[in-house]
């Protein structure tokens, strides 16, 4: 087991905890940037599309994961950017100024939602952002002389001198969407905002009574969060090459909202793994479907059914996620033979009027 000795504030915030890390993380680096010299045509866009689902990823984990406020309505805020990057494109912006600015709309959406929304918590907050995707699915059905309702709207090549949607460029564009979302949120967190929102999610009352201004926390929460997500809209625009409004359904953010739960509340490594498992899962139900009796293989609403599912049981048998179960494994490791099997054990929970007595 590795002990820390901290002999300076800085190390407190240090986005690396010790040189252990600094070289896996390299290693890791130095992996993704080497993929594609080993994998296909298919292997990268699907690896490009698990960076885009990590993008949206990182914005939801902000608004669920540390502000503690739920969302079933991030896939609106994911067909905003979208339907925005491809409209600006279309009127002759260059690519990374439509970028930004499909980003900075987003984000401004967000915070009009999150105003609104400061009064509710809980299932209540769950609705009415999902009441906000119904709204905005409507809008992208019927606004035809924007977005071009049932038919759709194409999506221009991405260039900035060469063509970024060229499979290994598309790649490599994704990948340092990643890193820079990852870091920018690193370092948000670490700031005394990060550090109020976490405050917000842990007691809202003992937020409020050390300063902390809990509709502004929330409401920023909300617009940041849209602001990420938002982005992924934009590169997942390129990625799907042609927009209509089924793209962006209740599935979709059941689906975001699923890989924050699996990958593991709280962490920034759960976004990680739960981009991966949500990003490869329906190539692996397909794979079972051809594999499969025909009884199985054609049962319809299977991948939704699988989705559910996988949730339920996660939020039943793993709360912490992905990210939660390998950091159980690696601290077993790490102590054995001397290792506890009560050392992750539940603790019964009391109602308030138990523990006074």
């Amino acid at each position: 087991m590795r002990f820390i000795r901290k002999t300076s504030y800085a190390q407190d915030i240090d986005l690396f905890k010790h040189n252990g890390q600094r070289f896996w993380y390299g290693i890791l680096a130095l992996a993704v940037l080497l993929a594609p010299l080993g994998l296909d045509r298919f292997l990268l866009g699907e690896m490009a599309l698990v960076y885009i689902y990590a993008i949206a990823g990182v914005g939801l984990m902000l608004l669920v994961g540390y502000t503690g406020q739920v969302s079933l309505g991030h896939a609106a805020f994911l067909a905003i950017g979208a339907y925005c990057h491809a409209w600006l494109l279309n009127q002759g912006w260059p690519f990374p100024l439509a970028l930004a600015a499909a980003t900075g709309f987003s984000g401004v959406v967000g915070i009009a939602v999150g105003i609104p929304a400061l009064r509710m918590t809980g299932i209540y907050l769950a609705v009415a952002t999902l009441a906000f995707l119904v709204i905005v699915e409507q809008v992208l059905s019927h606004w035809v002389s924007v977005t071009g309702g049932f038919r759709g709207m194409p999506v221009p090549k991405a260039e900035l001198g060469i063509d970024l949607s060229a499979p290994v460029a598309f790649y490599y564009l994704c990948l340092l969407a990643l890193f820079l979302s990852m870091v920018a949120a690193l370092n948000w967190l670490r700031s005394p905002t990060g550090r109020a929102m976490a405050a917000v999610r842990d007691s809202e009352t003992s937020a409020e009574s050390m300063g902390i201004h809990i509709a502004y926390t929330k409401t920023l929460a909300f617009g940041i969060s849209a602001a990420f997500t938002g982005l992924a809209g934009g590169l997942f625009a390129h990625k799907i090459g042609y927009l209509a409004p089924d793209a962006f359904t209740l599935a979709t953010s059941i689906q975001l909202l699923l890989l924050v739960v699996v990958g593991g509340l709280g962490s920034m490594h759960g976004v990680i793994y739960g981009a991966i498992f949500i990003g490869l899962l329906p190539q692996g139900i397909a794979l079972v479907r051809d594999a499969a009796p025909p009884a199985v293989s054609q049962i319809p609403g299977l991948e939704a059914g699988v989705f559910g599912l996988i949730l339920v049981l996660f939020l039943i048998y793993e709360p912490d996620g992905l990210y939660g179960r390998w950091r159980k494994i690696r601290l077993f490791f790490e102590e054995f033979p001397l290792y506890r099997r009560a050392t992750h054990k539940r603790q019964k929970t009391y109602l308030r009027t138990e523990r006074l007595r």
